[in-house]
């Protein structure tokens, strides 16, 4: 499995990356087909507004990918929020794959 971790007008430290491949590292385990996972951090607004956008691409075999977005006022909760609602994505799908 690949994990991208990507950022837009915002630079990527060691610190945000561990927390976003410790996060989304655990993905798989709600649905073992994961074959990659792209999570694209973007800064929006001014200096004033400091604003962060996370879109997570979840590319699974035989589906079509599973987008999430989140924002947030800080980079971490942001790809905590998005991380989870990957979780739910996730999580529906088996469920329906099981019915």
């Amino acid at each position: 499995m690949r994990i991208n971790v990507v950022g837009r007008h915002f630079e990527i430290t060691d610190a945000i990356k561990a927390h976003c491949e410790e996060k989304v590292s655990r993905l798989p385990r709600y649905f073992s087909s994961v074959q990659q996972i792209s999570l694209t951090i973007s800064k929006v607004g001014s200096h004033a507004t400091n604003e962060y956008d996370v879109e997570l691409i979840l590319n699974v075999e035989r589906h079509d990918d599973f987008v999430s977005h989140a924002k947030a006022s800080d980079p971490y909760a942001a790809v905590d929020l998005v991380v989870e609602k990957g979780e739910r994505q996730l999580r529906d799908h088996k469920e329906k794959l099981l019915k």
